[in-house]
């Protein structure tokens, strides 16, 4: 098989030949693909990179409601696109006017240290269509509040990256645990082992591992 280029991106095409080289390579997780049905992980290219990482870092340990009315505050307060937020004017508001929006203190610091590291180019969002994934990863990862998983998931979501293995995930470790019945939930080291049929499609894979929990009688697998 051939592997996909390093900057592929994630196409309704491309979709229909990972779902069909999973079931080749895979008759586990063809069984949960013929369960689920399409996949539709294609990348969120509305708005700008960087709008798109100060999201993930307001929506973090918030419910869904709650997220989205401190990021719509958050993004009157700046003016302009909602989806793509200057980092230079971040950079003029006070802390007070920020926290006054429902930031927490640290997220405060995150999205200052996000838009810093923008600003003074340590994070080329120019470029990042262009470059591989760990590349990516080992960029935003030294931002304050973009941990691995962050990143792994900016990688699938918005850049639609075929490749990911977002190991520590803890909804792809149960859905691997249902589709392949393991007694134990896996750890890191267990579903990379899982995910060797899943190549070079790790982010499909994982991708149906979330939506079989999802799956009326998921309890089944």
């Amino acid at each position: 098989m051939v592997r996909p280029a390093r900057c592929d991106t994630l196409t309704p095409a491309r979709l229909v030949r990972a779902r069909e080289a999973l079931c080749a390579q895979d008759e586990t997780m063809a069984r949960a693909i013929e369960r689920v049905g399409k996949c539709t992980l294609l990348p969120r290219r509305e708005g700008s990179h960087f709008g798109h990482l100060v999201r993930n870092i307001i929506y973090q340990q918030l419910s869904g409601s709650a997220a989205a009315t401190i990021h719509g505050r958050f993004t009157a307060l700046l003016g302009g696109d909602p989806q793509a937020p200057d980092p230079h004017v971040i950079l003029t508001m006070t802390d007070e006017a920020l926290r006054a929006c429902g930031l927490s203190s640290a997220k405060v610091r995150a999205v200052r240290d996000l838009a810093q590291h923008v600003v003074d180019e340590r994070l080329p969002l120019h470029a990042l269509d262009e470059m591989d994934d760990q590349a990516i990863i080992d960029a935003l990862v030294p931002v304050r509040g973009i941990g691995p998983w962050t990143a792994q998931m900016f990688l699938m979501f918005r850049l639609g990256r075929p490749d990911v293995l977002p190991v520590l995930d803890l909804g792809v470790r149960k859905g691997a645990q249902r589709i392949y019945r393991t007694r134990a939930l896996p750890d890191a080291a267990r579903l990379e082992k899982i995910a060797r049929n899943w190549r070079p499609w790790a982010s499909v894979a994982s991708w149906y591992c979330w939506r079989v929990l999802d799956l009326e009688d998921a309890g089944g697998w």
